[in-house]
């Protein structure tokens, strides 16, 4: 299980027609928990879906969200009054299901989250979402495993996470292959939890995971228009736990879903971690690491098996961070080829043909650290994203 593991959630995830291959593409999670909590972090892209643009309006007087659909097959995004008004009508069909089966619930406590590809959000789109609710009503179960499923797009694998804490539980689901670029979160997640916490822990623990997370993973420098990560709380379990060990745990959750998306970018042969050592500030660190991680140049020179390290160093020097480039230290999969901004070794002796592949830049100018996912810039990476259209 995984939205469903920790108790009082309902999951369901069903076809509606949305995606041509007939796969899964409507999903809900439902939180029955006696005391309901959420918190939500959405893309600070400033063009952003009609979803994007009805959830932050649930969440903003810190309302409890007590159900969030989803969506693939259609980002309905850019599609004007319309595509607003689809949105709308899809939290009342839930809401409605929801008072029907006896949980009095406003169209103002779901979420609504859609995922494919943006102007798509016509009548035919309404329809089939909308039209669709009572049938994942139908199939909710707190056993559910079908939910994942239904809201992948290009990818290629379902990606969950599970936590067991000491009488509580999270549990975890997210989409996302490519437009994989930070903007406070990058895909669509899930994330469920039976804690007994209120909505301002829960922001807390959230925003604190997902910046070095999702945050953090920069597979193709593309920020989505649709991003969104949501955290509900049931209070089913009774237990509130230590904030710490809570927020701690959710950061593991985050960061094992970071690395399944970096693992399923689009087309991507090598899964990078540019590790960056010896910052003045973490926000350097992240800006360091980030130029390299965006640097076709050196994305390319890895597809190609090439431990490139003056590509590194000139793509380091873009950034006002805070280091002397002639002091740098360059290491490709735990060999040194840069030291003091200059050749140290062959790049012979470095092999780059795992699949998995860590950059480490040491820069001596500080304590602070941190790591950038990427992937590499490749052949299948370029078809793929020419030709998708649906």
């Amino acid at each position: 299980m995984t939205v469903t593991t920790p108790a009082g959630f309902r999951s369901a995830g069903i076809a509606v027609g949305l995606k041509s291959t007939g796969k899964p593409d409507l999903a809900l999670v439902v939180n029955d928990g006696p005391t309901p909590a959420s918190a939500v972090v959405f893309t600070s892209n400033r063009a952003q879906a009609n979803p994007i643009l009805w959830s932050r309006k649930v969440v903003q007087d810190g309302g409890a969200a007590r159900a969030v659909i989803l969506n693939s097959g259609g980002a309905n995004c850019f599609t004007g009054d319309f595509g607003y008004d689809t949105t709308r009508l899809t939290a009342e069909a839930v809401a409605a299901a929801l008072t029907a089966a006896g949980d009095a619930t406003d169209a103002e406590e779901i979420l609504v989250c859609s995922t494919g590809l943006i102007g798509t959000g016509d009548q035919a789109f309404r329809d089939k979402v909308v039209g669709g609710v009572p049938g994942l009503f139908a199939q909710l179960s707190a056993t559910d495993t079908t939910a994942p499923a239904a809201i992948l797009t290009t990818d290629s694998v379902e990606k969950t996470a599970v936590h067991a804490g000491a009488g509580w539980s999270i549990g975890a689901m997210a989409k996302g292959a490519g437009m994989l670029a930070p903007g406070l979160a990058t895909m669509l997640v899930v994330i469920t939890t039976d804690a007994l916490l209120d909505g301002e822990a829960l922001d807390r623990a959230l925003r604190g995971a997902t910046a070095p997370s999702f945050d953090r993973l920069d597979s193709d420098g593309c920020m989505s228009t649709n991003d969104q990560v949501t955290l509900l709380a049931s209070g089913a379990s009774g237990v509130t736990p230590d904030e710490a060990e809570f927020a701690a745990a959710l950061a593991g959750v985050c960061d094992s879903l970071a690395a399944q998306l970096q693992a399923d970018a689009e087309g991507a042969s090598h899964d990078i971690d540019i590790e960056v050592r010896g910052a003045a500030s973490t926000a350097d660190a992240v800006d360091v690491g980030r130029s390299v991680a965006r640097n076709n140049l050196f994305k390319a020179a890895i597809f190609g098996n090439d431990p490139n390290w003056g590509r590194v160093l000139a793509a380091i020097g873009t950034t006002d961070a805070a280091f002397d480039p002639y002091q740098v230290d360059v290491s490709f999969n735990g060999v040194r080829l840069c030291h003091a901004g200059a050749p140290d070794r062959p790049v012979t002796d470095c092999d780059l043909t795992p699949r998995r592949t860590h950059v480490e830049i040491e820069l001596f100018a500080g304590e602070y650290t941190a790591t950038i996912r990427t992937n590499d810039l490749t052949h299948d990476y370029v078809h793929e994203n020419s030709a998708y259209s649906s």
